[in-house]
């Protein structure tokens, strides 16, 4: 088979060396690709947003299957460009993929299937936010209801600073059209986890669990990032409480969106937060998760893209099928200093290369570009160090030597990744 993979970063270079151990895959070509990428696949240089150009690639490469990787060009509508065509595309259509490219969409949409989730104001004005705000005493959460790259999320403690958010977001457009609208929400409190499915849109398939690291330092301080690490299967998601989860949060969207008339095919990403009162949507994603992906796919051990191929086919899928190692995953992300705010850009990577003899260890590459021979740095969030152990402890141990010998001035990274907090936030 000739598979077509959209995106650049450490989700599109992880899914790319997951599916190249297909004994199905022939060849396979990712667009626009990064360097780590290029290593085990072929890259094409057409941008995610330029839908035409991806559609004339897949026509090009007689594509058999195309997985999109970002929320991007699926937000856009490049799954219906390749319907039209007949071209078999594994991802939600643009009216499914509402889901996460509007958050009062997915909100309205929850209370009408009644998914648990946070109260909500949706607010077009600074006067009618800061009313919302006042509901909430400012203990709250301020969200742009459009996409802003993983970023248009701030959490407030106080009036003061809720205000400012919604200002920053509404009139000094911040996040530019995607603020137009926004969300003030009831600030949840727990410790947050990641549920990954497949769906043909009639059927679905757990495929993992992860918790996500999403402030920028120790101990979840700082602004919010795209991730600075991940941890697989999250700690704090036993049976128990992944049953209520797909009861309550997986199975209702699944049957809501059929209703709505908008079958959801692809990857299906709820984040939730477990609290006292049990768990609740905190935000849908319509796509594997970055750096989720990362500590997910590493542990597959069946074939991941039989398992695709099986559902877009509707055949009868085998939930008790064992799909993933019993190992533990951690996944810690190198970023540019100074991100996410100014960081610069330019700098000659380490040499990442000589941790490949190591089965346990994974490198894959998000921000980076090659100049003169030298990978160098090109992007906030540069590359992520994925772990494989037996154990959470031996996990971080191998994943935090590999880091600490890079020694590498020009980035940071959390030094807290997987280890258990016992009291989280929505971050």
């Amino acid at each position: 088979m000739n598979i077509l993979i959209v995106g650049s970063g450490g989700r599109e270079h992880v899914i790319a060396s997951t599916f190249i151990r297909s004994p199905l895959v022939k060849r396979v070509v990712v667009s626009p690709g990064n360097p780590g990428i290029k290593e085990i696949a072929e890259c094409r240089n057409i941008p995610v947003d330029d839908l035409d150009g991806l559609v004339k690639l897949s026509i090009e490469i007689k594509a058999d299957l195309v997985f999109i990787g970002p929320e991007l060009p699926l937000v856009m509508g490049l799954k219906n460009k390749l319907d039209i065509l007949s071209i078999k595309t594994f991802g939600p259509t643009l009216e499914a993929a509402r889901l996460e490219g509007s958050k009062i969409f997915s909100r309205n949409f929850c209370k009408k299937y009644k998914i648990p989730q946070p109260h909500y104001f949706e607010c077009k004005d600074i006067h009618t936010a800061k009313k919302a705000i006042k509901f909430f005493k400012g203990f709250c959460v301020i969200k742009a209801d459009g996409l802003a790259s993983g970023k248009g999320v701030i959490v407030c403690d106080n009036q003061a600073d809720a205000t400012e958010a919604a200002k920053s977001i509404l009139i000094d457009k911040i996040f530019s059209k995607a603020g137009d609208k926004i969300l003030v929400e009831e600030r949840l409190e727990g410790v947050e986890a990641s549920v990954f499915a497949l769906s043909n849109g009639k059927q679905f398939i757990l495929i993992g669990t992860a918790q996500d690291h999403k402030r920028a330092f120790e101990n979840d301080k700082g602004p919010n990032t795209g991730g600075m690490g991940a941890i697989s299967p999250a700690p704090s998601i036993n049976n128990q409480i992944l049953d209520k989860i797909v009861k309550k949060v997986i199975k209702p969207t699944i049957n809501g969106m059929i209703k709505e008339n908008t079958p959801y095919e692809g990857v299906l990403y709820a984040g939730i937060m477990i609290t006292k009162s049990g768990p609740k949507l905190i935000e849908f994603n319509c796509r594997l998760g970055d750096p989720e992906a990362q500590v997910i796919l590493p542990r597959f051990k069946f074939d991941f893209l039989k398992l695709i191929l099986s559902l877009m086919k509707n055949k009868k899928i085998d939930n008790n099928i064992k799909l993933l190692s019993p190992e533990i995953a951690i996944t810690v992300v190198m970023a540019s200093r100074g991100y996410p705010g100014h960081f610069e850009k330019g700098f000659v990577l380490p040499n990442l290369k000589k941790y490949k003899k190591d089965k346990k260890i994974k490198i894959f590459h998000s921000g980076t570009k090659l100049s003169n021979n030298k990978i160098i740095s090109n992007g906030g969030r540069i590359f992520s160090v994925t772990a494989l152990g037996d154990n959470v402890k031996d996990c971080r141990k191998r994943v935090y030597r590999v880091l600490e010998t890079m020694n590498w001035p020009h980035g940071f990274f959390r030094k807290d990744i997987g280890k258990i907090i016992d009291k989280k936030t929505i971050s």
